[in-house]
């Protein structure tokens, strides 16, 4: 048997296992990873988890006990911060830069960032996106799909796009 046999071997049986075990069929990448030891090697707090294919960029800081769902964006190129025992949903996307500037001006203006902070205890639905510069207080709730372009105070829960509070 060849490495390539081999491989394809051990991803049919660790693709097994999950789908028995936990009744869920997940990436290439996630089947070989451990979610927390990659968030450790990221240097995110402890009990914190993040899949395989989440992109991460820049200078991002995540607290302890973080939840951190496939597919998702953490942009920390202008500085993200997450609090404690965060819920970060599939898809989520959270932005500290943007390139509307820089495009619309032909590459004169350069890239804008800003520091994007979420406070603890946040729930962040699937599918949001949170822009650059805004600030989420503790305990707030996102709803799914929600497009955030505005700070949300403590205690708050904000749907739709734009997010507006509910």
């Amino acid at each position: 048997m060849n490495l390539l046999d081999e491989l394809k071997a051990l991803y049919d049986g660790l693709a097994r296992e999950k789908r028995e075990k936990f009744g869920r069929s997940l990436s290439f990448g996630d089947l070989f990873t451990d979610r927390w030891a990659r968030a450790e090697r990221d240097g995110f707090g402890e009990g914190t988890s993040i899949y395989d294919n989440v992109l991460v960029l820049g200078d991002v800081t995540v607290g302890k006990h973080v939840w951190v769902g496939p597919n998702c964006i953490l942009d920390g190129s202008g500085s993200l911060t997450i609090g404690d025992h965060c819920s970060i949903s599939a898809g989520v996307q959270i932005y500290t830069h943007h390139t509307v500037k820089k495009a619309t001006s032909m590459g004169v203006e350069p890239i804008e960032r800003a520091p994007t902070i979420i406070g603890a205890g946040v729930y962040i639905g699937p599918g949001a996106v949170i822009q650059m510069g805004v600030t989420i207080g503790d305990r707030a709730v996102i709803g799914a799909l929600s497009m955030v372009n505005r700070d949300v105070p403590d205690d708050t829960r904000v749907a739709g796009t734009p997010a507006r509070v509910i």
